[in-house]
């Protein structure tokens, strides 16, 4: 996929992508009510349980974003979305905590933003 988009990580013995894609972030606001709100739901989860499940439900989230992606390019050869529950039994809850940098990186790449600035000269040039 696009390395300057995405995080990897491996669940099981399969490697995914972390994407923040449009559509991942119009979920992420529907559970959380915008991305500003996701750290701080995170960290006042009531109980460990209800941490985990925010957590399982994100890295799913993101990690089919990739698989959505790759299926919109081979519509005749779509791959299966990773499901909570495979999450939950693929992985322990140390590598959880390891995947939270992967989020955040992927986070961070999808909100990034590239700015370039115009060459002064051309912007501030006389019209003759």
């Amino acid at each position: 996929m696009d390395n300057e988009r995405s995080a990897v990580i491996k669940i099981g013995d399969k490697e995914y992508e972390l994407i923040l894609s449009t559509r991942a972030t119009k979920e992420i606001a529907k559970r959380y009510g915008g991305l500003d709100n996701l750290g701080e739901k995170l960290m006042r989860s009531e109980n460990f349980e209800m941490a985990l499940d925010e957590i399982i439900w994100l890295i799913t989230l993101l990690a089919n974003q990739s698989i959505l992606i790759n299926n919109l390019h081979n519509q005749e050869k779509p791959k299966d979305l990773l499901t909570e529950e495979e999450v939950e039994l693929l992985t322990s809850p140390l590598e959880l905590a390891v995947y939270k940098s992967a989020i955040t990186e992927a986070m961070f790449k999808g909100t990034a933003r590239n700015i370039e600035s115009e060459d002064s000269e051309s912007k501030n040039a006389e019209v003759g």
